[in-house]
């Protein structure tokens, strides 16, 4: 069943939070759908904008929601590559 899970990079530096985002993008399970992205703007836009910017082939697109705080990554499937149906 899809689910999702929330990462949070308060905190963090642009560094540790770009080595973060891929580790966990790597240990995601199959089922997880949607990757919240908690990099707060609050204190500074430089999490925010590394996230909006990071690429990943697991990210198959990025939602830019009401909250300036959060980004959610649409996740592919592991056992489906981009462009895939």
């Amino acid at each position: 069943m899809p689910y999702s899970v929330t990462i949070d990079l308060h905190g963090q530096t642009v560094e540790s939070a770009g080595q973060l985002l891929t580790q966990r993008l790597k240990q995601l399970s199959d089922e997880v759908r949607e990757v919240t992205v908690l990099h707060g703007f609050h204190g500074g836009t430089a999490l925010r904008d590394m996230v909006r910017r990071y690429k990943n082939p697991r990210i198959e697109r990025k939602i830019l929601g009401l909250n300036q705080g959060e980004t959610i990554f649409v996740i592919i499937p592991k056992s489906k590559k981009k462009g895939e149906m």
